[in-house]
């Protein structure tokens, strides 16, 4: 498999550090006895980033850490391999995400801390640190929500630098964010089927991912849930399922889904077979043990068994 000659560059302006509790059976109003704990630096982007590594890439990650639980956060990341930290300091303390699992069901419970509060300067610092980074991407992705105190133009503005630097960028976050970034033209938005009706007002996935390149989205990848993934690009139209349903831990499994996608892109790969890549990782997600990450003997044996990947019928 050919490998980007520069790194995939991820942006995580809410980075976080997420916390997986594993109880035997989560029930409201009761105390409950955790039978596991996990940490490690989360973060849409940071996830990504760890796939990626995970894929044979080289990435750098960026945005913002601060506090103790910034350091955490950093100190996760210098033992992934083929990760590198390119995280701005701020003075606030960056979030917590907590991620309850019952064991029984397997069903997770989230609980996401809003970040730390951005100051103009550290705002104006980041803005540098990405430009400069741009230099040596083979694409970037934007990835979750914004922090208090970042714009909410903010991933417009980083879709243009990008496009001005000829990176090719993609774009998944929601709402304002969301709309304003579609607008700035990224080559592809990965919304899931919700996000993707609040930014058109269309409820049918495949009206609205056309909406969307409408508004501005070079290419558009909804995330359809069990259901896999819809695709409207300038070259075709496909829909993407795995082989049978999954159960499991979903957490992270959009994330695992941008990585397939974004190494298909600097790979060169066809649609087909990026979103086959991109479907089956999001699937082994859902089936590793841990949020956040992927089995990947379940992934190979996804791709072996074949994800199936259909055209839709008409123009894109």
């Amino acid at each position: 498999m050919t490998r980007a000659t520069r790194t995939i560059l991820t942006v995580t302006l809410n980075t976080a550090l997420d916390l997986t509790y594993r109880v035997p059976r989560l029930r409201p109003h009761a105390s409950h006895r955790v039978t596991e704990v996990t940490e490690r630096p989360g973060g849409k982007g940071l996830n990504v980033a760890r796939v990626l590594a995970a894929l044979g890439h080289e990435v750098t990650v960026t945005g913002f850490a601060g506090g103790a639980t910034g350091d955490a956060v950093r100190a996760g990341l210098a033992g992934a391999h083929g990760v590198v930290d390119a995280l701005v300091p701020v003075a606030g303390q960056t979030r917590r995400t907590v991620a309850v699992v019952d064991q029984r069901t397997g069903d997770t419970t989230q609980l996401n801390e809003p970040g730390p509060v951005v100051a103009p300067a550290e705002w104006n610092a980041f803005q540098d640190v990405y430009e400069d980074l741009l230099t040596g991407a083979a694409a970037v992705a934007l990835c979750g929500s914004l922090p208090p105190g970042v714009p909410v133009g903010a991933y417009a503005g980083l879709v243009r630098a990008a496009r001005a630097a000829g990176v090719p960028v993609l774009l998944d976050t929601s709402g304002e964010p969301l709309r304003r970034g579609v607008a700035a033209r990224p080559d592809l938005v990965k919304p899931n089927a919700q996000e993707l009706a609040e930014l058109t007002g269309a409820h049918e996935p495949l009206r609205a991912a056309q909406a969307a390149r409408r508004r501005g989205a070079r290419s558009v990848v909804a995330s359809l849930g069990a259901e896999g993934l819809l695709a409207v690009t300038p070259e075709g139209r496909w829909r993407a399922a795995p082989p049978a349903h999954v159960h499991g831990n979903p957490t992270g499994a959009g994330d695992s889904a941008v990585a397939g996608l974004l190494s298909g892109l600097v790979e060169n790969l066809p649609w087909p077979e990026r979103l086959s890549r991109a479907v089956a990782l999001s699937a082994a997600t859902v089936l590793a043990p841990v949020a956040g990450e992927f089995d990947r003997g379940a992934y190979e044996e996804l791709l072996g068994r074949g994800v199936a990947v259909t055209a839709e019928a008409g123009a894109a």
